[in-house]
């Protein structure tokens, strides 16, 4: 005779409902030796990159239990040739996003894989310095910025563009990166290399 209280899971399932989310970034490609990018100085973009997924997992709900993630380590030339090819925009800029995200509403155990990012390293360099900012912080800010891309996060629209950047502000906080977006109004519209000037965005 029983209670009618359901019985307690076995220990194993117990851990399994309760498991965390994990997003995963693995620095892919040829670039991903580190002789090929050397603007982070000390700073190992593998580290970089690991604290900002695990920040963006304790902030928002991940697609699977297991959500993976590639970035590639790049340059201008790269960049200008892919943001030609499949955007249009002949000129480099600082972060491409190519997702590959499953269905809405699919939430599965994983592993799932979302998609590529790549950064252009001398755009990095340079939009840092215009803004006055560490490019390690910088490089942050941008490996955020892909990454919400691939999770389905846009800014096609002012609404779009209010909902993501408030994420990114928040989730950059958790890091210790101060507000990218403070002083901004508006979106620019064009694609253009140095986005985050006063007065314009990420795109």
């Amino acid at each position: 005779m029983t209670d009618g209280r359901p019985k307690s899971p076995p220990a194993r399932a117990r851990k399994a409902a309760t498991r965390s989310c994990t997003l995963t970034v693995e620095i892919a490609g040829e670039e991903a030796d580190e002789t090929a990018w050397t603007c982070l100085g000390e700073h190992d973009p593998t580290e970089i990159t690991a604290e900002v997924a695990a920040a963006i997992a304790g902030e928002i709900s991940l697609p699977a239990l297991d959500t993976t993630a590639s970035l590639m380590l790049s340059d201008d030339d790269a960049v200008r040739l892919l943001n030609k090819q499949w955007r249009g925009f002949d000129k480099p800029t600082n972060v491409l996003s190519f997702p590959m995200q499953a269905p809405p509403g699919v939430r599965g155990a994983g592993p799932l894989e979302i998609g590529d990012i790549i950064i252009a390293e001398q755009t990095l360099v340079r939009e840092a310095a215009e803004m006055g900012i560490s490019v390690h912080d910088h490089f942050r800010h941008l490996v955020l910025h892909g990454l919400l891309h691939l999770l389905g996060y846009d800014h096609e629209n002012d609404d779009e563009a209010e909902v993501m950047e408030a994420l990114e502000t928040r989730i950059l906080a958790t890091l210790g990166v101060a507000d990218p977006y403070a002083g901004t109004d508006v979106m620019a519209p064009d694609g253009a290399a140095t986005p985050n000037r006063p007065g314009e965005r990420l795109r």
